[in-house]
This record gives structure tokens, C-alpha cells and sequence, in this order.
């Protein structure tokens, strides 16, 4: 079953994916897939680079499955994250109180 690594990037909290370049999108569907124990290790590696640079927060990896062309987390929160409905956007806070 194919990870990706995922975290939250330090200067907004918005949930991104280690991308192929070795940079972070927030796109699931743009994020680096690694196919064996391995390579989620070397990947894992990469992210640390961005934690001690302090780019990016709580890096783990997670699973996905590929259907259709489709990437899907499989757990139900992973689903929230990659939909990025976990953060307030700035509509948010101009909403009269």
C-alpha cells in the first residue's frame, strides 16, 4: 500500500504532502508516494530536513490508495486534512461578531 508523508507547515498550519522535489504542496494528489518500507523511511528522512530547517511541523506518513488516478486517505481524518478543513482562512475572522 503506497504513504505519503504529511505534516503542517510552521507559518500557517496548513496540512501539506513532501512533493517530489523534495519541496511541500497542499495537494494530496501532488505529493511523492512511496511504495515500500523503505522508501517511506527515505522519505521520512526528507522530511526531517524541513523540521530542522523549521518548515514544517508533526511530519508522519500515512496511507493512501490510489483509485482511478485518485488519491484517497484511507482514514476518515487523514480525509479532513486533505480536504484542508482544519484551519480558519481569513473569511473566517471577518465574519461580524
Amino acid at each position: 500500500m503506497p504513504n505519503v508523508v504529511t505534516a503542517n507547515r510552521l507559518t500557517d498550519g496548513i496540512v501539506v504532502y513532501l512533493a517530489p522535489d523534495g519541496g511541500w504542496v497542499e495537494d494530496i494528489a501532488h505529493a511523492r508516494f512511496a511504495e515500500t518500507e523503505e522508501e517511506t523511511k527515505a522519505l521520512e528522512t526528507e522530511a526531517d530536513k524541513a523540521v530542522k530547517a523549521r518548515t514544517v511541523v508533526a511530519v508522519y506518513p500515512m496511507p493512501v490508495e490510489i483509485k482511478d488516478g485518485e488519491v484517497d486517505p484511507l482514514s476518515v481524518r487523514e480525509r479532513i486534512r486533505a480536504s484542508h478543513r482544519t484551519t480558519l482562512t481569513k473569511d473566517w475572522y471577518d465574519v461580524p461578531l
